[in-house]
């Protein structure tokens, strides 16, 4: 039976790939702070086991996953979004929080679970196509997922000798409980369960990269090449 470790299980994305995953047989260990949500999980499909930490503590992972066996396949899916609403004022407890949920958690994560992964195993990184553009009031979220994005495209490289592959991920907009209080328009949105099987099929084709839906990541890069001061104006009418 194959092994892997998904975080952020207990909703969303990572919930559906929990069920990806253990439909087609996989042992599954599903990380994430919902103890209620990931246990229900469990209940449904025998073959996912609740993995109860926070991933902002190190210690707490650490002690989460003593029993861990190794690893075919870990996914880093967890994360969080908050807005700057006020530039001016700028929130620095809340651009903390953000790196914390979207970056440093990731730092913890593999420092715990890297060394579990199997030799011709994968990692994933789940980033966002935020990162292709400067986006109104995505400066914390942007700037996270933005080091996410380098972290995994480093490691691929520094990696490769050791015989594990890394993908790296950039969702457009996905159904799930971050992207409920968006009140702004989501073009080309999808669903967690579509999402989770387009993420699976690339990580079984071992991409590089897992970029969806494909229109909407394709008009973001070719606005990126745009000039700045173009972008700048298009940017400013979505505030």
């Amino acid at each position: 039976m194959k092994t892997v470790l998904i975080t952020g299980a207990s909703s969303g994305i990572g919930q559906a790939l929990c069920v990806e995953y253990a439909s087609l047989g996989y042992q599954v260990f599903g990380g994430g702070r919902n103890q209620e949500r990931l246990e229900a999980l469990a209940q449904s499909y025998p073959n996912v086991v609740p993995l109860i930490c926070d991933l902002t503590d190190l210690a707490k992972i650490q002690s989460a996953s003593q029993e861990l066996p190794a690893l075919d396949l870990l996914i880093l899916n967890a994360g969080n979004c908050e807005y700057i609403d006020d530039p001016i004022n700028f929130d620095a407890q809340l651009f903390n929080r953000v790196i914390q949920a979207n970056l440093i958690s990731v730092a913890n994560s593999l420092s715990v679970w890297l060394k579990l992964v199997k030799q011709g195993g994968t990692v994933a990184f789940n980033s966002s196509s935020a990162t292709f553009l400067p986006l109104p009031r995505a400066e914390a979220y942007g700037a996270s997922k933005a080091a996410v994005s380098y972290l995994a495209n480093t490691l691929r490289i520094d990696l490769k000798s050791k015989g594990i592959h890394v993908s790296l991920i950039h969702p457009g907009f996905v159904e799930t409980p971050l992207t409920e209080k968006n009140t702004f328009p989501m073009p080309s949105i999808v669903t967690a369960e579509q999402a989770a099987v387009i993420i699976r099929r690339g990580l079984d084709k071992n991409k590089n990269e897992i970029n969806f839906p494909r229109a909407f990541i394709f008009i973001m890069k070719l606005m990126a090449h745009l000039p700045n001061v173009v972008w700048q104006k298009i940017a400013l009418r979505m505030i």
